[in-house]
């Protein structure tokens, strides 16, 4: 059998088994086997390694793009000495994703500035790591995108279609008032309720929620239903974002 009909089944192969990182790269590790006098099982595993590889890294590549962070945060990033009283192990516990089979959320509380988006931003990129499908959304663009399956009868197939995530990151609660936009909010909350893992951020502590949604029963109902099974981080300290700012900037000033 000539070269020139082992290499067609080889393409044709490849083709119909999805794998053309396989087919591009075979011959350099066909290559790199000969020069380590590795026998054809070695050749094969390293092609079979080569291609898992690849596949995970698509995936990976996939799961970023749909969960479209506005920037990609990890852990390592941020400086908890900054914020002392937030629990670092409790938070690199999170980062792990144990609480997405549990249905649990993650609420992060504190002054614009300290970090709670950057946390919340860290925390889904580790549990897409482990390979959950994460989605990040601010409020307000929720609220407008709600507001409009509404206007177009469409608002149960709206929420049915972010079932496919199993963290939904929902940040910059609290920076202004819902409005009727607030009703809507509260019905995709309770759709997601035990189906689903939330992370919301918020400027506000619980007790002025009311002010965002407007409505005192409803905004109790929210709470009750999104503290039920969650994980609270309290970001107590001074502007992270503008010590920060500060600091690229080499400047002294005090931020007190």
């Amino acid at each position: 059998m000539t070269s020139a009909v082992i290499q067609a089944r080889i393409d044709i192969a490849c083709g119909q088994l999805r794998m053309p990182s396989l087919l591009r790269h075979y011959p350099e590790l066909l290559r790199d086997t000969l020069e380590q006098n590795a026998d054809h099982l070695q050749f094969l595993a390293t092609c079979l390694e080569h291609e898992v590889s690849k596949k995970q890294e698509q995936k990976q590549l996939h799961l970023l793009r749909q969960a479209k962070f506005p920037k990609p945060k990890t852990l390592q990033e941020f400086e908890f000495a900054h914020i002392p009283k937030l629990p670092k192990l409790k938070v690199e516990q999170l980062v792990q994703g144990t609480f997405i089979p549990r249905r649990e959320n993650v609420i992060c509380i504190g002054r614009p500035g300290t970090g709670k988006s950057h946390i919340a931003t860290a925390i889904g990129m580790g549990v897409m790591l482990e390979g959950y499908r994460v989605r990040f959304t601010p409020v307000m663009q929720l609220v407008q995108e709600l507001q409009l399956a509404q206007s177009e009868y469409r608002l149960p197939r709206y929420l049915k279609s972010w079932n496919k995530y199993d963290l939904v990151i929902l940040d910059e609660l609290g920076y202004v008032p819902l409005g009727e936009g607030g009703k809507l909010l509260f019905q995709f909350i309770s759709h997601r309720y035990e189906q689903g893992s939330l992370i919301i951020t918020s400027n506000l502590e619980f007790s002025r929620w009311v002010d965002v949604f407007g409505d005192p029963a409803l905004t109790t109902a929210l709470l009750d239903r999104l503290t039920h099974h969650s994980h609270i981080l309290l970001f107590d300290g001074d502007s992270y974002r503008f010590r920060q700012t500060l600091e690229g900037r080499g400047g002294k000033e005090s931020l007190s």
